[in-house]
């Protein structure tokens, strides 16, 4: 996951505003308590996501993937007043501890899903001006195609881990590599959108629908 020389990872995370104490505290204990911590956005990413929402101004989000919630408060930094974010993940066995954060953030409009993602957008009645797609690899296009009409006209779709650690340029690809692979394919492809893919951490592509 790590492109950067790790001073040079050091020196970018230094030079870049710093995060809530509450945010510090997430990234803490995600490290300490909970399996895969690699997945949290951590401190450079989240301020990236937290800028980008700024500049959008969004009035509604709709997060896939919550984990920790680390990104998710990050991205709710930029919400227009009386703004609303919903997002989703399955892992029940982190609600508890999601939840907390939340209420700890005294963030209102943060409306947080236990369930399977494919399910649950479908029949929501909103549409979005800011999409992040951070969840099962092999489902990102499915997630994609089920997102892509609730987004506003000009309304953003970010997708997280979009180099794979930079498995992307295996000759040989797993499974998930695949779906990463062709998932960028697609966007490149697809006329509904314009996207950058940013090698930032394991690569984010910020997709603006027409």
């Amino acid at each position: 996951m790590e492109f950067l020389d790790p001073a040079l990872q050091r020196y970018a995370e230094k030079s870049t505003s710093h995060e809530s104490e509450l945010l510090r505290k997430i990234e803490r204990e995600t490290n300490l308590y909970v399996l895969k911590p690699r997945m949290l956005s951590g401190h450079l990413q989240g301020r990236f996501l937290s800028m980008i929402s700024k500049m959008i101004k969004p009035k509604t989000i709709l997060e896939i993937g919550t984990y920790t919630g680390y990104a998710t408060l990050c991205l709710a930094e930029g919400l227009a007043n009386q703004g609303r974010l919903i997002t989703i993940d399955k892992n029940e066995e982190l609600e508890a501890r999601v939840r907390g954060y939340f209420m700890q953030s005294a963030v209102e409009g943060i409306e947080y899903i236990i369930g399977d993602a494919s399910q649950i957008i479908p029949p929501l009645n909103h549409m979005f001006d800011l999409v992040f797609i951070d969840a099962d690899k092999e489902n990102y296009a499915h997630y994609f195609d089920l997102v892509i009409d609730k987004v506003n006209p000009g309304g953003f779709i970010l997708a997280d881990n979009v180099l794979w650690s930079g498995k992307v340029l295996d000759g040989k690809p797993d499974k998930d590599t695949r779906a990463i692979v062709q998932f960028n394919k697609k966007i490149k492809d697809d006329v509904r959108v314009k996207n950058v893919l940013l090698p930032i951490r394991d690569g984010i592509s910020i997709m603006q629908k027409a």
